[in-house]
């Protein structure tokens, strides 16, 4: 019998105490990862994850090791990386933090995944694209949406050529975060600071950059106007603050090839929909509107003929004339399945295209969405080089 050969990948995890690490990349990603017995590369290869888990707060990050099971934990990020056995650096801190503590884990020869936006402007981001491709370390950036079954299922039938020519997008994202005063607020408090990297447009922009890119086409124009809706919260501790960044945005995207994208985003809007983000894609062919699991389809020859006449209810449910897409194949957690992808792309080579320069084109049209609602107009989004 031949001995399974198993590659064992230490991985400096750095910023797992908050909500999306612990939840999102921790425990349902890597800690899944090593209770399936880890990634399967061949019939006797493996790849098993040995994280460190790496903050501030040592009565956090012990209290993390005994919910998670991970052993090893240190508020030393240096120490971490001077560790030749991990080989991996995963940054999960708040976006002010992450630019220079990627930099130093490429300075130590580390291949670096981290979560979006990898920076606060532009050229920051190209910057640590260009010092991870200068080192020659393997690098990538958090895109889960890519993987949710809704999106999957989207990009199914535009390869089947369900929709015909697309004409236009249509999203919508969002929940109400409460004020913090009576029902505790669900987002941590840095969000609504600006100084601190906080605001919708950063955050959710760099979404719709790899969704619009990935799914439809690249993304060529951008009108956005933010709003800071609720300008006074309470944070984690009970403690009124003002609120300096924005909690929604309204954008309007040209796609090459002439389609029209149209995202609302807001932490200020209560839920009447399919769920908490939900795409509408019209094309010639047909229409579908995705959430994040499901998919809904209306071909061409079963839309419906409504008649406007506001007088009388509509003899129509639009609802009932919508078909649901069958799901043929078991879905993974999101993050889980990139993180599969990113660590056989470390181990074993080959592509890898949702990279350092990818997340540096989500922080661009972040950035070109609040120029554009600085200056009231359309601003174009150039080649991201």
């Amino acid at each position: 019998m031949t001995e399974t050969k198993v590659h064992s990948i230490g991985i400096v995890m750095n910023g797992v105490t908050g909500r999306m690490g612990t939840n999102q990349h921790l425990m349902r990603s890597i800690v899944a990862i090593i209770k399936q017995g880890g990634v399967r590369v061949g019939h006797d290869e493996i790849i098993m994850p040995d994280p460190v888990l790496v903050g501030r707060n040592a009565a956090k990050l012990e209290k993390l090791a005994a919910m998670s099971g991970v052993t090893k934990w240190t508020t030393d990020v240096d120490k971490a990386l001077s560790d030749p056995h991990n080989v991996v650096y995963f940054d999960a801190q708040t976006t002010d933090r992450r630019v220079e503590s990627v930099k130093r884990a490429i300075a130590a020869g580390k291949h670096i995944y981290c979560e979006k936006p990898t920076a606060l402007s532009t050229a920051e981001a190209l910057e640590l694209h260009r010092l991870a491709e200068k080192a020659g370390v393997k690098h990538g950036v958090v895109q889960d949406k890519l993987w949710l079954p809704g999106m999957l299922k989207l990009r199914m039938l535009r390869e089947m050529g369900f929709f015909g020519q697309i004409l236009s997008v249509r999203g919508e994202f969002g929940y109400w975060v409460f004020e913090g005063d009576v029902i505790p607020c669900q987002r941590p408090s840095w969000n609504y600071r600006k100084e601190e990297g906080g605001g919708i447009i950063f955050d959710m922009l760099c979404h719709w950059r790899y969704v619009l890119d990935n799914l439809f086409g690249p993304v060529r124009a951008v009108s956005c106007l933010g709003a800071t809706h609720i300008p006074k919260r309470w944070d984690e501790h009970g403690k009124p603050y003002e609120c300096t960044a924005d909690d929604a945005a309204y954008a309007t995207f040209e796609i090459e090839g002439g389609i029209i994208a149209h995202m609302n985003s807001s932490w200020c809007v209560r839920v009447r929909r399919d769920d908490l983000l939900t795409l509408q894609v019209d094309g010639t062919k047909g229409s579908a509107v995705a959430g994040l699991r499901q998919c809904l389809i209306q071909p061409a020859a079963g839309t419906p003929r409504p008649v406007w006449n506001p007088d009388v209810d509509s003899p129509i449910n639009f609802f009932d004339t919508w078909t649901t897409v069958p799901t043929t194949q078991d879905f993974d957690n999101a993050f889980k399945a990139q993180w599969e992808l990113f660590l056989h792309h470390v181990v074993k080579g080959g592509p890898f295209r949702w990279n350092l320069l990818e997340g540096a084109k989500g922080v661009q049209l972040a950035e070109k969405g609040i120029e554009s609602w600085q200056k009231r107009c359309w601003v174009q989004v150039e080649e991201c080089k």
